[in-house]
């Protein structure tokens, strides 16, 4: 038994909700990080023992017996970390957070959520909804859930949301009850190689639903269902399915009211309580998880809908007037980018939107540069950062400028530290940050920014 785990990459979201749940366990904490953000600093507060120098005189003598201490690392982080090697030469117990987290789930009735998007909400929110339904669990989450406060949710039930990441192929980790599965599309092409291998994988997720379970797909998901042992039921934002959201209304708020339409019964009179389209599509998907699940509460469910306040960084509303609206998403793939300008005109027709996306990974802009710029197509005005490289190294010729080179829109390359002066230059109506690395450091100084035009300009 392991008095002390150590987590290498402890700043991520996924490390950080397994750290949060090994303090609640009583154990000893700490870890290393590139750098301290707001995720680390609340774990230290919590009592973690976290440095962000790759130096193995700052591991802290809690974690120097091998016998006692477990390694917990993300695949994010370079094999050739010191402190990496350090600890495989003393002979540690080193193991993936993917195989950590398939661990905790061991004996629990697993709720998982994949898809390479949408899989954050839809996971949050069924781990919102058991909470409304009085089934509580447990959750493990790729996000900041407003309503929990965390990205880890402990309750005394044996139900056990998570996110199924299938970056790395983490998610082949988990043997789920439930399986949700939002989309399947191109991503991640520099681990899976091909689009191919991407299905491939999520087919073999799809293996591993427990004998008897239930798989819930998006309708229209092209890949391999060889579990003859599950259930299998699709699912659909408005087109006729097992599950779907019928006469859907978009309300003056903003927020969309719908019924649900299940195998068995329609629950009416469904609100959301936080904006998009797509998230109509997500909330089906996690109805249909609760539906499958077992008996609940229809009223309490649809009080957990509409009492549901997303995720930090999707589809996040720091302003709302008339004059100015700023959000911020964490969408980084053409299908996200496209999702969330489309959800922004549809909520607010006919206003000005300048998006400001920063890509995420030298592979993907190479990958994607076409699609990003045909997404991107779709506001008015259009300020592109350079690529986050995240876990990468530059590769020649590819940078934001393959982008903005095909966008059908006001286009302009900044960088990053003159962003703000731009954005105090010009006129602004609807703006919006999207990507998932950095940028979202910058959104309270931006919205800051927007409320004091709207300050001068009263």
């Amino acid at each position: 038994m392991y008095t002390s785990i150590y987590f290498v990459g402890i700043g991520g979201i996924g490390m950080s909700a397994i750290a949060r749940y090994f303090l609640h366990e009583g154990k000893k904490v700490g870890g290393y990080d590139r750098t301290q953000t707001a995720l680390t600093s609340a774990l230290e507060k919590e009592g973690a023992e976290i440095h962000y120098s790759d130096d193995t005189a700052l591991i802290g003598e809690d974690f120097r017996n091998p016998l006692e201490t477990l390694i917990i690392y993300t695949p994010a982080i370079p094999q050739s970390l010191r402190e990496l090697a350090y600890f495989r030469r003393k002979g540690y117990k080193i193991i993936k957070r993917s195989e950590a987290l398939g661990q905790l789930s061991e004996g629990k009735y697993v709720m998982a959520v994949s898809g390479t998007h949408g899989k954050t909400t839809t996971s949050t929110m069924v781990a919102w909804l058991n909470k409304s339904i009085g089934a509580d669990g447990s959750a493990f989450l790729g996000g900041i859930s407003a309503n929990f406060g965390s990205n880890l949710a402990l309750g005394k039930g044996n139900r056990f949301a998570v996110e199924a990441d299938e970056y790395d192929r983490s998610f082949l980790r988990l043997h789920p009850d439930i399986a949700v599965v939002t989309s399947v599309e191109a991503d991640h092409l520099d681990i899976y190689g091909t689009y191919e291998n991407v299905k491939k994988a999520f087919s073999q997720f799809i293996s591993q639903i427990k004998e008897g379970g239930t798989l819930i797909i998006k309708k229209g998901i092209d890949v391999a269902i060889e579990n003859s042992g599950i259930k299998v039921y699709r699912y659909s934002a408005d087109e006729e399915s097992d599950f779907y959201a019928r006469d859907i209304e978009l309300g003056a708020d903003g927020l969309f009211r719908f019924d649900v339409v299940c195998p068995d019964r329609v629950i009416e009179g469904c609100k959301l309580g936080i904006m998009g389209r797509i998230n109509v599509e997500n909330a089906v998907a996690a109805v249909a998880s609760i539906w499958a699940a077992g008996d609940f509460d229809e009223a309490r469910l649809k009080e957990g809908l509409e009492q549901f306040r997303g995720v930090k960084r999707r589809f996040e509303c720091y302003i709302n007037t008339p004059e100015t609206v700023y959000i911020d998403d964490y969408a980084h793939h053409p299908s996200e980018v496209k999702a969330a300008i489309t959800t922004i005109k549809e909520v607010f027709k006919g206003r000005k939107v300048t998006v400001i996306f920063q890509p995420h990974l030298y592979t993907r802009t190479r990958d994607f540069h076409e699609e990003f710029a045909e997404a991107l197509s779709l506001a008015n005005q259009v300020y592109l950062l350079p690529i986050y490289p995240a876990r990468e190294e530059p590769i020649p010729g590819v940078s934001s400028k393959m982008i903005s080179e095909k966008v059908n829109a006001v286009v302009k390359r900044v960088q990053k530290d003159k962003l703000l002066e731009e954005l105090a230059d010009i006129h602004t109506d609807i703006v919006v940050t999207l990507g998932a690395g950095d940028i979202d450091k910058l959104c309270v100084t931006i919205a800051e920014i927007l409320k004091n035009k709207l300050k001068k300009a009263e």
